[in-house]
């Protein structure tokens, strides 16, 4: 049975897998992560932690935040989020310009390209960059 929480697939495996695909994934893995992170810092009242996800998880807020990981990123990585930001959608939200939406599909792909490598400390990483002296859910 595969352990769908400790992936592990070749970077030629990757090169398969859409950038849309890996999009998705990554949405999944950056609100995990900043549902933790609003836990463990208490930025958020119970009652409003769902709303305070909303903030961080949202197109506008993931492309600000994409900017301060941007110059840390290697060349491969660079690619990827790249290619994810070169990927079509199918609709952008209201919310959000066609820039901002790509740039948080760029950062959604890095995020499950990383995560289906297993290199949660590379995530970690550039997660707590991006989140570093944030205090706007408070």
């Amino acid at each position: 049975m595969a352990d769908y929480l400790h992936l592990n697939m070749s970077k030629d495996e990757l090169l398969t897998t859409s950038s849309l695909g890996l999009a998705h994934l990554g949405d999944a893995v950056f609100e995990v992560l900043v549902r933790g992170w609003l836990a463990v810092h208490g930025k958020a009242r119970p009652k409003d932690l769902h709303k305070a996800t909303v903030t961080y998880v949202s197109a506008p807020a993931q492309a600000v935040m994409a900017q301060r990981i941007l110059p840390l990123l290697n060349e491969e990585e660079a690619d990827v989020f790249r290619r994810g930001r070169n990927a079509a959608p199918h609709s952008i939200p209201k919310a959000a310009s066609r820039g901002q939406y790509q740039t948080a599909t760029a950062l959604e792909t890095l995020f499950g390209w990383l995560w289906l490598q297993g290199r949660h400390d590379r995530i970690n990483e550039l997660f707590g960059q991006m989140m570093e002296g944030d205090d706007h859910a408070s």
